[in-house]
């Protein structure tokens, strides 16, 4: 992409964008800041926190008079947030429900949504844990609670009875694997959430037995040192869609090539999701993650960008 997406912040491309609504409430009306100035507040996944907090960072870098207080919660409570008209932007994973959409048309608010990446779940495991490599199939036996143990999923494995944990409750990774792991049926009863994602990264850490749940964004960042020290305490396990029959080729990690060419299987896309009506400071931000820097920034963070090409050299050794 060689044109700059916030030159000029034009009325024309936030008409492109689709982020202008029909009415965004008594709040926003009364609003007076602009693309890039004023203060507002936003809703984020708190799974999203690390990229998004780059994004809000370099964002008022650029435009010193813009303020945005990003609140970083579970799903459910960001999108509630939302619906109550406490933030003006939601960042999340999924777009807005029927009922959400019928919430918003009884109050005459038209919210538009922006795809501005491709993430994942990462399954993590302790170091010392020989399984490392997981079948879509095993995993919805472990959330269900028909593999209780490890050693069922391979006789030599004594780690004990697994213990699968959550970020939280009302997170967006739980209810990713009720939705496209278990399939709707109810997790097991001895899963249990660690309230953040640093706690849960922790607990993995220091429990040869368990098994986490987190947002890849967590740990995408290869180059952050930070990151390396989160990789250097826990495994990343490979993921295998197919039930039987797998080969070591089939299974994959998180990686951002692997979300680019679908091949990893707990993808999931991320969104803004805005009610504002106006041209204001949440369609600026917006806009600007849309754009060129905002994506390039997805891009280096390890994710892969909504917009834009990820370059896969295939190295082949002779």
């Amino acid at each position: 992409m060689k044109h700059n997406i916030l030159t000029g912040l034009t009325a024309g491309l936030f008409g492109a964008l689709g982020l202008v609504g029909c009415n965004s409430g008594n709040k926003s009306a009364a609003a007076t800041d602009t693309p890039t100035s004023g203060a507002i507040s936003i809703g984020v996944d708190e799974t999203f926190a690390p990229i998004i907090k780059s994004e809000v960072d370099t964002f008022q870098k650029l435009y010193p008079g813009a303020q945005i207080q990003a609140f970083y919660q579970p799903e459910r409570d960001v999108m509630q947030a939302f619906l109550d008209d406490s933030v003006r932007l939601a960042v999340v994973s999924r777009q807005l429900t029927e009922a959400e959409k019928a919430r918003f048309k009884n109050i005459q608010i038209e919210p538009r949504a922006i795809r501005i990446g491709i993430d994942g779940v990462a399954i993590i495991l302790h170091p010392s844990n020989p399984d490392s490599l997981l079948t879509t199939a095993q995993l919805r036996g472990i959330f269900t609670g028909q593999l209780k143990q490890w050693n069922q999923l391979s006789p030599g494995n004594n780690k004990g009875e697994i213990t699968a944990v959550f970020d939280n409750n009302n997170s967006s990774t739980a209810r990713f694997v009720q939705d496209s792991i278990t399939r709707g049926t109810a997790l097991a009863k001895g899963i249990f959430a660690s309230e953040s994602n640093p706690a849960l990264l922790d607990y993995v850490a220091s429990h040869p037995n368990a098994i986490g749940v987190i947002g890849v964004n967590w740990i995408s960042d290869r180059d952050d040192k930070g990151v390396q020290k989160l990789l250097g305490r826990v495994r990343v396990a490979g993921i295998s869609s197919k039930a039987t029959g797998s080969t070591p080729d089939d299974y994959v990690q998180p990686y951002q090539a692997y979300l680019a060419q679908k091949t990893y299987p707990l993808r999931r896309e991320l969104y803004i999701i805005s009610r504002e009506a106006r041209a204001g400071l949440g369609t600026g931000f917006a806009s600007f993650v849309a754009g060129n820097k905002g994506q390039l920034i997805m891009l280096k963070s390890g994710l892969m960008p909504a917009t834009g090409q990820v370059r896969i050299i295939d190295v082949k050794s002779n």
